[in-house]
Order: structure tokens, then C-alpha cells, then sequence
């Protein structure tokens, strides 16, 4: 009997644990800017980046990891007013370095209501998107895009909970089948 309750106790802590560690690693839902990963910020300027792929998900917005290659939307948010009244550039290259080849770039001088926005078209793999205020001094955001790439960090994290129950589950299996042939 006693043995019955410390295993129901293991168990119920279990799925406790298990529910607030998945809760946690799949919630995102709207976050503070100072939170979001699709923000920059230098000397107090920010910008934020936002990506779409309408005709795969309406509704999805990614930042810097592309789910599939194809004809991608881009919005870059201006956050603070100094930003507006500067000519940017935006520039995207295929791979990480700034004298990588260059995909596409933009040179926008109107933009008083803090939004760029546009669309790319990209082929799997690696490239870095460079936004360039030109102010004095001049303000330089980089954006890493992973074009439908595993992630295998979040990949990772994703799948944790379920190895953590089933090595749970078998530690405490372990346990009970010793007990029991200890008992025989």
C-alpha cells in the first residue's frame, strides 16, 4: 500500500513537471520588444523584422527561421523616429559574411510611417540581411535567415519533454520491478 502511493506521488509530480516544462517550450504569444528575437537594437534604435509565406500559412509570422524556400514577404518596422528621417539600406546576401554575394538589395528614403516592406524570393540556405541607417554616425542591424533549415536546437527542445517522461517512466519502472522482486 505504501508502496502504491509513493509511486502515484512520483507519477502525479511527473505530469505536473512534464505540463509546466512543455507549457513553457511551446508558448510564445506576444512578447515585450525588449523580449522579441526579431528585434535589433543599437544606441537605443530599434528595428524589427517580420517575415511571411502566405500561400503556405496565412497566419504564421517568422523572424529569422524560413520554414520553406519560395516567395517570402518582409516587413521591417522602423521603431524609433530617427530612423525614419534617414535614408536605409537593405541588402541580403547568400551567406554570412558582409562581402558575400549579393541577393537583392533596397535603398528606401521615404518611409515617414517607420515601414519597409517587400518581398525576396530565396533558394534553401543560409543568408544575412543587413539594414544600414544612414545617420551619423551610420547604424548597422544584421539578420541571420535560415531558409528551410533544421533548427536542431529547437528541434531539441521540442521533443525534451517526451524524453524526459520516458526516461521518468522507465527510472520508475526500474524501481517498482526491483522492489517487487525484492519482495518474491
Amino acid at each position: 500500500m505504501i508502496m502504491l502511493k509513493k509511486i502515484t506521488g512520483y507519477t502525479f509530480t511527473t505530469i505536473i513537471l512534464f505540463t509546466l516544462y512543455s507549457g513553457l517550450t511551446i508558448a510564445h504569444g506576444k512578447v515585450n520588444l525588449d523580449a522579441d528575437i526579431c528585434v535589433r537594437n543599437i544606441s537605443g534604435s530599434m528595428v524589427h523584422l517580420s517575415t511571411y509565406q502566405p500561400q503556405y500559412d496565412p497566419a504564421a509570422e517568422y523572424c529569422t527561421e524560413i520554414p520553406k524556400e519560395g516567395e517570402t514577404l518582409w516587413v521591417l518596422d522602423l521603431v524609433d523616429q530617427a530612423l525614419r528621417d534617414m535614408p536605409v539600406a537593405i541588402k541580403i546576401v547568400k551567406g554570412s559574411g558582409a562581402l558575400s554575394d549579393t541577393v537583392t538589395s533596397l535603398y528606401s528614403t521615404n518611409h515617414g510611417d517607420g515601414i519597409i516592406k517587400g518581398a525576396f524570393n530565396l533558394d534553401e540556405g543560409q543568408y544575412t540581411l543587413f539594414v544600414t541607417g544612414e545617420g551619423v554616425p551610420p547604424l548597422h542591424y544584421e539578420y541571420p535567415l535560415r531558409i528551410q533549415m533544421t533548427n536542431y536546437k529547437d528541434l531539441f527542445f521540442s521533443y525534451a519533454p517526451y524524453m524526459i517522461m520516458f526516461l521518468l517512466l522507465a527510472l520508475m519502472t526500474d524501481k517498482i520491478l526491483k522492489r517487487r522482486k525484492l519482495i518474491s
